[in-house]
């Protein structure tokens, strides 16, 4: 006997476009699941696969200390959390505001660090920890790498200042606040190692087609690059000799502004 076709019709089926959206809202649907139990605990992983887990300054850097590092220092609570394993020694400083768009919050004065660092620096907690990170986890391993033997200290040119940015300009009336006016900066001139090398930005720098340039292959030269590769994935902007003349002799390192690497 023949079916009857209007007694048994056939579903259509879905699109290729609809399947593809379907799947797509499970999938979606299966991370936020899965993103919620482990941020609530429901799920426990190792912390080192958790982006929820607090930074550990200690860790080896992998893949999401970036975001764990950007999470601690948008977070004053959780910055002094992450500052107050570092080891190093600081006193908390009171908020504060010296002028127009000038003062800091959440501040310290690092008065010793894995390094010696000369007049103690007053940082912001996020500057702070990010110069720790940079120190622990990409200048000293540099410093081992080209010269077997780690930086006893560092050269500095100051952090906190009442001041502008610094475009080799000189004072321009109405130009933007330097990040030095909140306390998230610091300039680095120059590195001494273990074995009382001292090597600095301005000499050691290699400048293509400076005369007597130093020479890009020299150790120093390399350790500085490092230090400067190195920087840019602690700091959320790093300025070198590269960027312009007002920077010819330094680093500049800052966080909570823009993203660069110069």
């Amino acid at each position: 006997m023949a079916l009857d076709p209007s007694e048994h019709p056939v579903k259509p089926t879905p699109s290729r476009r609809k399947r593809w959206l379907l799947g797509t809202a499970a999938v979606c649907a299966t991370l936020a699941v899965g993103a919620w139990a482990v941020a609530t605990g429901t799920v426990e992983i190792p912390e080192r696969f958790n982006p929820w887990a607090p930074l550990d300054v200690a860790a080896p850097p992998d893949w999401l200390t970036g975001f764990k590092l950007s999470r601690a220092r948008r977070e004053p609570a959780r910055c002094l959390a992450a500052l107050a394993q570092t080891g190093m020694q600081y006193d908390l400083l009171p908020d504060r505001v010296t002028g127009p768009g000038c003062g800091f919050e959440n501040a310290v004065r690092l008065r010793s660090a894995g390094v010696r660092l000369g007049t103690a620096p007053s940082l912001s907690c996020p500057m702070a920890l990010s110069f720790f990170m940079w120190e622990r986890h990409a200048l000293q391993p540099a410093a081992r790498q080209r010269f077997g033997q780690p930086v006893a200290a560092i050269e500095h040119l100051g952090s906190y200042a009442c001041r502008n940015v610094n475009r080799g300009e000189g004072a321009v009336p109405g130009a933007s606040r330097s990040r030095h006016a909140t306390a998230d900066a610091l300039d680095v001139a120059g590195l001494t190692l273990a074995d009382g090398r001292r090597i600095t930005v301005l000499q050691a720098w290699p400048r293509d087609g400076a005369a007597g340039a130093a020479d890009p292959d020299d150790p120093a030269a390399l350790l500085l690059r490092d230090a400067h590769r190195g920087a840019c994935r602690f700091f959320n902007g790093v300025l070198g000799p590269d960027y312009n003349a007002a920077h010819s002799d330094h680093f500049h390192l800052e966080t909570g502004g823009y993203e660069m690497c110069r």
